[in-house]
């Protein structure tokens, strides 16, 4: 290990890794199926063997929720999921005309990890759509859709995926970044 990658990693502080340490702790009751409090201390000590064995970057966090914009969030993309599903089905079952796709480049507003992957997760859970390739240096994500047959369908794509990203920074990003995509 390197000198500069120890300083890193000593800069994270338990605090910060809260968030990760209690998700693998649930992991780990959620995997043997009962809330014991020795599977709870054997998922405390499995996650903290785990972070400190296989070193992952810190999530910046804006601190900033709002839980109504979520809830509006989550609503949007249940709705969507049901939705899609049925165009889906339709698609599949349908006559047996050739279906074009397309694959859509998104150029995302947001640098932030955590907003990027959380639009790629809404984009991925409804149907029709699905993330084949993330560029996080630059925060851009290429999108597989289905029915796509025209220039303006692609733009309709790409301002869907974009509109997720306007929700999820409305429910969670910084006000900086909400400003940004606001107009």
């Amino acid at each position: 290990m390197t000198e500069s990658s120890r300083a890193a990693r000593a800069r994270i502080t338990i605090r910060q890794q809260l968030p990760l340490l209690a998700a693998l702790v649930v992991l780990w009751m959620l995997l043997w199926g009962s809330i014991t409090p020795l599977t709870i201390v054997t998922g405390v000590v499995i996650a903290l063997a785990v972070t400190r064995a296989f070193y992952l970057p810190a999530v910046e966090l804006s601190g900033r929720f709002d839980p109504f914009w979520f809830a509006v969030f989550v609503g949007r993309v249940l709705v969507e999921m049901a939705v899609a599903s049925f165009q889906v089905a339709l698609l599949a079952i349908g006559p047996r005309s050739r279906h074009r796709s397309a694959l859509v480049k998104v150029d995302l507003t947001t640098r932030s990890d955590f907003i990027l992957t959380g639009t790629a997760l809404a984009v991925s859970l409804v149907p029709g759509s699905v993330v084949v390739e993330v560029d996080r240096a630059s925060t851009v994500l290429y999108v597989h859709t289905l029915s796509v047959r025209t220039e303006a369908e692609v733009e309709k794509a790409r301002a869907h995926v974009l509109g997720l990203e306007r929700d999820l920074l409305r429910a969670w990003g910084s006000r900086a970044e909400w400003e940004a995509v606001r107009s």
